[in-house]
C-alpha cells in the first residue's frame, strides 16, 4: 500500500492531476480582467493534458494538486499557479524547481503585477519587455533566475 502523500508536499504529477491543474489555469484566466480568453476551457485542459504534462516536467503540491508548475527542457516556466493563491504554494514550488536548475527563464504578461512582483521576491531579474508579441498580444516580460 502506498503510504499518503502529505498535505501540501511537492510531487511530481501524474496523469491525473492534469484537470485539476487545467482548471487553475482556466480560472485564473477567467478572473483576471486584463487576460483574454484566446481558447476555450476545454481547449486548454486538452492542452495540459496531451502537450503539458507529456513534454514538460511538472510538479504539483498537495493530492489533490492546490499548485503546480511546469518547465520546459531548456529551464524554462511554462506554468506557474496556486489556488488559493499567496499561500505560500508557488514559493515552495519555486523553491523545489531552483533545487533542480541553475537557471530559470520565464515570461509573464506585463498586466500582471503580482506575479513580477513575486518572482522579484524569489530572485529572478527582467531581462526584457515585448509590446504583446504573443498569442493573447498583452504586453509580457521575460525574466531569469540564475544560482
Amino acid at each position: 500500500m502506498t503510504p499518503p502523500i502529505e498535505p501540501g508536499a511537492i510531487r511530481p504529477a501524474t496523469a491525473r492531476d492534469a484537470a485539476p491543474c487545467a482548471a487553475m489555469v482556466n480560472a485564473f484566466i477567467d478572473a483576471a480582467p486584463w487576460h483574454p480568453r484566446v481558447h476555450t476551457a476545454e481547449d486548454v485542459a486538452r492542452h495540459y493534458r496531451d502537450t503539458v504534462w507529456t513534454q514538460r516536467q511538472v510538479w504539483v503540491a498537495g493530492d489533490p494538486p492546490h499548485g503546480f508548475v511546469a518547465i520546459d527542457a531548456d529551464g524554462c516556466i511554462t506554468a506557474l499557479y496556486a489556488d488559493p493563491p499567496r499561500a505560500g504554494t508557488g514559493t515552495r514550488l519555486i523553491t523545489h524547481a531552483k533545487a533542480r536548475h541553475t537557471r530559470l527563464r520565464l515570461w509573464t504578461h506585463q498586466p500582471n503585477t503580482a506575479a513580477q512582483a513575486f518572482y522579484a521576491a524569489q530572485g529572478f531579474t527582467e531581462l526584457r519587455r515585448t509590446d504583446g508579441d504573443n498569442e493573447e498580444s498583452v504586453p509580457d516580460v521575460l525574466l531569469e533566475w540564475t544560482r
